[in-house]
């Protein structure tokens, strides 16, 4: 959430920011300043009010000890009056209060400055590439067909068990999805980050605090009997961990990792792009997040870029990073890089991993605070990242691997999956 000092300070620099979003502003921006003021007004109101009332209190005490009866009784009529128009200010209050966070919440993150402008995907920026695009032999198949092939998964039985989204992960396809997310998790904790197994349901609290409601609200699971959603990624739980929290400074960088599985509705589109494991409903997630004192959260980013990249180079995956442009960009992000691996059957990228810097959007939801130095109370800074996801991973993995005589196990992977070989 952005900062309402700085949408009075720096009211028209927030409206060029969010133009990069293609987002017209400034009628937004205008109706939250006139919201404050409005809000602020009622309080000034409500305190001249209460200095009234604790003035007649007293000069009615005053007159009561002096034998006035009768004018201290008129003045316990002004104050009877003067409460009940302090019980109409207060509603008011809370009224413009609510509609004021209520506006806020619409307003996405300012990007940074290196954000590219651009409208759509085909407007980010290649930033880097790296690995080989294998030459497939002449009867490679997508992995749709390999997984069926080979009796790795079967996403006809998860139609039937819930519906399309949900495949069933079977014999060496069940161990290599097992074996990535070990992987991962150990190359992360190796790195330094903390392993966490948050719950996979979460209220509606840390969905605000997150950044997922209001904004991705028809693509999250609710429970409705219990006002739950099942999470759309682990960065939920895991940032939500320190919701409400003061940390010393010393207590920074704080840096976590977790499993999970991660739920989330997809538009309902069809074709080659959303075939297989390329969209789910369901799927497995390594996470990795960060909460950083914002001088060294740009370094924390490039130092979680990297530590992606390492994983993809050693899986010997082929993949490129992108820096998203203004219009392409999640709603609480400031920056973002995606990372894309190449699926070779399917001549085509597919994403894999973003990695994000919040700045302070969701610190200030959160109300996610460091003592600093001096003693003052400063936000944090959030960051997260894919560490990574799995279902296009091993659709790379079965893709790019594949051979005449099977699909071979990347070498790092070999010591989770006990084979080298499926065949």
């Amino acid at each position: 959430m952005l900062l309402l000092q700085q949408l009075k300070n720096d009211q028209q620099a927030v409206i060029a920011a969010l133009a990069k979003r293609n987002l017209e502003a400034a009628p937004l921006i205008e109706e939250v300043l006139a919201l404050d003021e409005r809000r602020r007004a009622l309080q000034t109101e409500l305190d001249q009010n209460s200095a009234r009332a604790n003035q007649l209190a007293k000069s009615i005490g005053q007159l009561f000890q002096s034998g006035k009866a009768q004018e201290a009784e008129a003045l316990k009529s002004e104050t009877a009056q003067l409460k009940d128009l302090n019980k109409q200010i207060q509603q008011e209050m809370d009224a413009c209060a609510q509609s004021l966070q209520e506006k806020l919440y619409l307003l996405p993150n300012t990007p940074h400055h290196s954000v590219p402008h651009g409208k759509s995907a085909e407007d980010n920026e290649t930033v880097f590439e790296a690995g080989r695009i294998p030459s497939l032999h002449q009867d490679a198949m997508p992995h749709w067909d390999l997984a069926k092939k080979y009796d790795l998964i079967d996403f006809e039985l998860g139609v039937k068990i819930a519906g399309a989204g949900f495949p069933v992960y079977k014999g060496k396809g069940a161990r290599l999805q097992r074996a990535l997310i070990q992987f991962f998790l150990d190359f992360n904790t190796e790195a330094g980050y903390t392993e966490i197994q948050p719950p996979h349901l979460v209220n509606e609290a840390s969905g605000y605090g997150t950044g997922q409601l209001p904004d991705k609200e028809g693509q999250m699971y609710h429970v409705g009997v219990d006002d739950l959603y099942l999470i759309p990624t682990a960065e939920v739980p895991v940032t939500n961990l320190f919701r409400d929290v003061l940390l010393a400074q010393n207590q920074l960088p704080v840096a976590y990792t977790a499993y999970t599985p991660c739920f989330r509705r997809e538009a309902g589109s069809y074709g080659a792009h959303v075939r297989g494991l390329n969209r789910l409903h369901q799927f497995d997630k390594v996470e990795i997040v960060r909460v950083e004192h914002p001088e060294r959260s740009y370094q924390a980013l490039e130092e979680m870029v990297d530590h992606v990249k390492k994983i993809l180079d050693a899986l010997q995956l082929p993949y490129r990073i992108l820096r998203l442009c203004g219009g392409d960009m999640g709603f609480t992000s400031a920056l973002t890089y995606d990372f894309e691996l190449y699926s070779t059957a399917q001549e085509r990228w597919l994403e894999i991993s973003s990695v994000s810097n919040f700045e302070t959007f969701q610190a200030n939801r959160l109300k996610l605070r460091f003592k600093d130095e001096a003693g003052k109370n400063q936000l944090c800074h959030t960051l997260n990242g894919s560490a990574l996801a799995l279902p296009r991973v091993l659709a790379g993995i079965l893709e790019n691997y594949q051979t005449p005589e099977g699909i071979r196990v990347p070498d790092v992977l070999v010591p989770y999956t006990g084979f080298d070989l499926i065949s």
